[in-house]
């Protein structure tokens, strides 16, 4: 990252952010081939590398499997079991999805879902179990005009204009909006915060928290905090592209993220001793839930909230 883009995310991301020491990078993708795990889980683009990392860091990485978002096609979830390749789901809604899915099948190829988004229908067949919290914030490039010496900052009223399309210009400039693709859990997250705008047909579609999909100075588009913070500091992969943050009513939503788990699996030893309470393994591991952008939460573990998608 040049000085110009340290000084302009400096602005946006924050001093807590930048003083974050820079790590070598770590495995931040599926299990190797041929690799398997006690727990396998699918989902968020958001958390799927602190996952990684937790499972990488938790009983010497023999625990935890956690697999992207994006990458083959298909995925293997467990050894010589053919219902246990799957479709690979890309985002916390296709995660729970494949969980919910997995249960009703009965084949146990599943354990946990990755979320960035709570609970989507009323009912008690899944637990939301939180770990982390994340911020979102808005990303335009850092060519954009849409920036201005201070970097961006854009208000909830105006940002449910331009997914509407009734706004089309922004600080005097055109804008386009962007929103990550069907199924993400920052997608829907993000749209409930702006007041669910009737989306226009102006908006696009992204890999969300990809920053290279912003291809147009006009582009805008919601963009996780930690994802930003790991990228940036070459943690995980750098697809921030020429990306930087902006405000949003002078700061950025907050949004608990979660390891969703089928509620009857609650006492199973794994589960509980891996997700359940704040004395377990996840919650226990705040040094790699930091060194990946997130903040730990005082109800870390927390079974209370429940769903059935």
């Amino acid at each position: 990252m040049n000085v110009k883009s340290r000084a302009l995310a400096g602005a946006v991301v924050g001093a807590a952010a930048l003083s974050l020491t820079v790590l070598a990078p770590v495995a931040s993708a599926d299990p190797a081939d041929g690799s398997y795990r006690v727990l396998a889980g699918v989902g968020s683009d958001t958390t799927e590398d602190v996952v990684n990392g937790l499972g990488e860091s938790i009983d010497g990485g023999t625990l935890i499997a956690s697999y992207n978002a994006t990458g083959s096609t298909q995925i293997t979830t467990r050894e010589n079991n053919a219902n246990c390749t799957i479709n690979r789901p890309n985002g916390s809604s296709a995660g729970i999805t494949a969980l919910v899915n997995d249960i009703a099948a009965g084949t146990d190829c599943l354990d946990f879902a990755r979320s960035s988004r709570g609970t989507a229908t009323a009912g008690t067949n899944l637990t939301f179990v939180p770990f982390a919290a994340d911020q979102l914030k808005v990303a335009v490039r850092e060519d954009s005009p849409l920036n201005d010496a201070d970097g961006l900052n854009v208000t909830t009223a105006q940002l449910k204009a331009i997914y509407e399309c009734t706004q089309t210009t922004l600080n005097g400039q055109p804008v386009t909006p962007l929103l990550p693709q069907s199924g993400s859990g920052t997608r829907s997250f993000f749209l409930a915060q702006i007041g669910n705008p009737a989306l226009g047909s102006c908006v696009g579609t992204m890999q969300e928290h990809r920053g290279t999909d912003l291809t147009s100075t006009a582009h805008i588009a919601p963009y996780s905090v930690a994802k930003y913070i790991s990228q940036t500091g070459e943690l995980i992969e750098d697809v921030h592209g020429d990306t930087v943050l902006g405000t949003i009513d002078g700061g950025q939503y907050s949004r608990p993220v979660y390891n969703v788990v089928e509620t009857a699996r609650l006492t199973d030893t794994d589960i509980a001793e891996t997700f359940v309470g704040p004395d377990s393994k996840v919650c226990q591991d705040e040094a790699t839930i930091t060194d990946y952008g997130f903040s730990p939460v005082a109800d870390c573990g927390s079974t209370t909230l429940k769903g059935n998608s």
